[in-house]
């Protein structure tokens, strides 16, 4: 097991975000948090990554293991160096830098800056809009430009699991198939992903499995192609 979340319960300002939740991603998965707003799907992933908001949100209680550590109480930048790196929603990049020196900061941790700048030019492989951009202030990128930025930026130092927190957001359809796209072949490449997206028609497309949650529980979960054909998933989250 890779990541393995168990009896999870966070709150925020004393208000239950998650109420004993469990979940988890074997390696080579794609698995999806799928939800409507304010169902705790966000809260869940941040809680994974570290990043919490250490002043009103808290975690009562559960346990969360990478690759068998216990990583409840790690930081950030120590899950960073084990391999989880994160695409927070919103796109936070820095916008008065260069698209060059945003992709920069996702290899800082990594000493030897010729493995930072060989992985940065994979990257640029994979996404040439940034090649063309590389010296633009980040700022004056596309919505979705800056979202292939904020994605690019967390796949520097080839994470074993990804976290991804509605990549769709704001989207145009041309970008949301570059984003998806991208996410199915850099899974094929070999990084387990965990995504949280409200598309839910978008994330079966590329998921193995889900997690359909509603008011900081799990009502649902297992694999995609049963998911699909159950008719309250269907007509809540695919319009049928």
């Amino acid at each position: 097991m890779l990541l393995d979340v168990k009896k999870l319960s966070v709150k925020y300002d004393g208000a239950i975000a998650l109420n004993n939740i469990s979940f988890n991603v074997e390696k080579g998965e794609i698995v999806a948090l799928i939800g409507p707003n304010g169902a705790g799907k966000s809260t869940a992933i941040k809680t994974v990554s570290g990043s919490l908001d250490f002043v009103s949100g808290q975690i009562e209680c559960g346990d969360i293991f990478f690759e068998g550590l216990d990583i409840k109480s790690k930081r950030t930048d120590e899950l960073v160096r084990l391999g989880i790196s994160t695409v927070h929603e919103g796109r936070k990049i820095f916008p008065s830098m260069t698209v060059l020196e945003n992709l920069e900061l996702g290899g800082f941790i990594e000493y030897n800056k010729l493995v930072v700048s060989e992985n940065i030019n994979d990257i640029l492989d994979i996404f040439p809009i940034l090649r063309q951009k590389i010296h633009q202030k980040a700022g004056t990128l596309s919505g979705g430009e800056q979202q292939i930025l904020t994605l690019g930026r967390a796949l520097i130092l080839k994470p074993k699991l990804l976290l991804i927190d509605e990549p769709s957001v704001g989207l145009s359809p041309n970008y949301l198939d570059i984003v998806f796209n991208t996410l199915v072949e850099i899974n094929k490449n070999g990084t387990t992903i965990l995504i949280v997206e409200q598309n839910a028609r978008r994330a079966f497309q590329i998921c193995d499995r889900a997690y359909i949650f509603s008011i900081g529980s799990i009502v649902r979960e297992g694999p995609k192609e049963v998911l699909i054909h159950d008719e309250e998933i269907v007509k809540t989250f695919l319009g049928k």
